[in-house]
């Protein structure tokens, strides 16, 4: 039966401000850019073309097929999938595709409720200004994706275990610069990496329209995130700071187990053990995985969170090459 309600309980201090100074400059200029680059999911986006669920695509490249022959490993010996003809290729790559719109959308969700409670929570005006547009910007992400799937693929695939556990996880906390951590350096960060890559495999030109956009968006979300946590992370005390630790260690666990597909395992009839096994050793699909983590590590470098016990659960991942990267704050606030 697929479930339809999911209920958090958490307790919260509501923060009201008389303050209503902007003093946070590099917050106001964020807001600013906010406002001005709405867009609306009925009108921008162009829903006529056709989308066959199922069907190949007339236009695959050699190329294009190749890079996706790899990465489900239909060629590969060791793989579940080797031996599939092209029809049933093709039937397993619109299903990864329906279930990974199907994560975008329901961690969109988790952005939307989570942006709503920092909006009640934070302790600024310029953050409740800039959050405050950003539950609209998700409001439209969910809506975009949720057309989508209904309308143009007929189906979805409900959240993913380790997703579902990190929302709940970020929804029962009640101290705001977790939820910012959760959602806006996790969740957030690893999405924007998985629009790029997504948009890599999707082969409709309809999704590939909705993830441009959304991931304008998600930009100006992850360097919201940092921008209010580098002033605040330093006042924290040791014992403070290593809750956080552990918190962004358990974090990164479940946000790389949720790419383990055991979903798509299930619904096209593979062995759900096998299949975990093949995801977690096929090279295209470990360095997918890696790539998830090019926005996050940059940002949790920047924020001081780069811990010895961090640092040695990201060598594991082989994340450790994005360290040296430009944060998501210092990107989106030099360009125009």
């Amino acid at each position: 039966m697929t479930r339809t309600l999911l209920d958090v309980g958490a307790a919260v201090t509501t923060r009201f401000t008389w303050n209503y100074v902007q003093d946070r400059p590099a917050l106001t200029k964020l807001y600013e850019k906010g406002k001005v680059s709405q867009w609306n999911a009925t009108t921008d986006i162009d829903w006529t073309p056709e989308v066959n669920f199922g069907d190949p695509d007339p236009d695959l490249t050699d190329e294009d097929r190749a890079m996706i022959d790899g990465f489900m490993g239909f060629d590969q010996p060791d793989s579940p999938f080797y031996g599939l003809n092209q029809a049933e290729r093709t039937a397993i790559a619109w299903e990864f595709q329906s279930w990974m719109v199907s994560q975008f959308m329901h961690g969109e969700q988790g952005a939307l409720v989570a942006t709503a409670r920092l909006v009640e929570t934070v302790p600024d005006i310029d953050a409740k200004y800039y959050a405050a547009n950003q539950v609209a910007d998700e409001a439209r992400h969910v809506e975009a994706y949720a057309k989508y799937l209904n309308e143009k693929l007929g189906q979805h695939y409900e959240i993913s275990r380790p997703l579902e556990s990190l929302l709940i996880d970020i929804m029962t906390e009640r101290r705001w610069d977790i939820t910012y951590l959760g959602m806006q350096i996790m969740v957030e960060g690893l999405a924007l990496a998985a629009f790029g890559l997504g948009n890599v495999l999707f082969r409709d030109p309809v999704i590939k329209q909705i993830t441009d956009y959304v991931m304008r968006d998600e930009a100006r979300h992850v360097a919201f995130g940092v921008l209010s946590l580098q002033d605040f992370l330093p006042q924290l005390s040791a014992a403070e700071l290593a809750d956080r630790e552990e918190f962004l260690l358990e974090a990164t666990d479940l946000m790389y187990q949720r790419f383990l597909l055991e979903q798509v395992w299930e619904k096209v009839g593979i062995d759900v053990e096998e299949g975990k096994r093949f995801a977690a050793t096929n090279p295209l699909m470990v360095i997918f995985r890696q790539m998830l983590f090019s926005k996050i590590v940059p940002n949790v470098n920047k924020l001081g969170l780069l811990t010895p016990k961090v640092r040695e659960r990201f060598e594991s991942l082989q994340v450790m090459q994005f360290a040296g990267a430009p944060d998501s704050a210092s990107e989106v606030l030099a360009s125009t």
